[in-house]
């Protein structure tokens, strides 16, 4: 049972949200444009506000739908992991863009959600934050990623650490962080487009 959670994880997770917007709605790939990611932030960009809206909102779902699953069936803090992040590898790699997706943002959101909404929530609200101030996403996903270890430390009483969601925490951040190297270094050269701008 647990091997096949694990593999329905991985399937959610590659349902091609941004690259079927791009294709019902304007015939495009979306991956030949912008970023080149199927994430929502270059649907936006590309497609429209509210196809990026519907393709955020399924990504957050692909990322909680393993993590209940699992935990219906009563799989331990380590197996509810291992399907969350089934489904952020699937997000990032999916099997039917032949391993070319988004950036985990979305996804992982979603993955917080469905294990520790208080920290998910946390996160989404530095995310916000920082994007206010900022209007970049990459500078906020960033931000939100590397305060995840910190929100999910400070969530755990002294008698409820769980190393899964700690290391699950450091995992997730640095797997956003690499999937934003491009972004890094168009902010180092300060050619990072803000919300607005193409």
């Amino acid at each position: 049972m647990e091997i096949l959670i694990i593999g329905l994880g991985y399937l959610l997770g590659s349902i091609p949200s941004g690259y079927l917007a791009g294709k019902w709605i304007l015939k495009i790939d979306i991956r030949e444009l912008g970023s080149g990611s199927t994430g929502a932030t270059n649907v936006l960009r590309h497609v429209g506000k509210f196809p990026a809206l519907i393709v955020f909102l399924i990504d957050v779902i692909k990322g909680i739908l393993p993590v209940v699953i699992a935990r219906s069936y009563q799989l331990n803090d380590y197996w509810q992991v291992a399907a969350g992040l089934a489904a952020l590898v699937g997000h990032i790699w999916p099997i039917w863009l032949r391993g070319k997706g988004g950036k985990a943002v979305a996804t992982g959101l979603g993955m917080l959600l469905g294990l520790t909404w208080q920290v998910g929530l946390a996160s989404f609200g530095t995310f916000l934050g920082v994007l206010a101030f900022t209007r970049i996403v990459s500078v906020s996903s960033i931000s939100a990623a590397l305060s995840l270890p910190i929100l999910m430390f400070f969530s755990f009483s002294d008698s409820n650490f769980k190393a899964a969601y700690f290391g699950l925490s450091v995992i997730t951040m640095i797997i956003v962080i690499y999937k934003h190297k491009a972004n890094i270094k168009r902010l180092l050269a300060g050619k990072e487009p803000r919300i607005g701008q193409s």
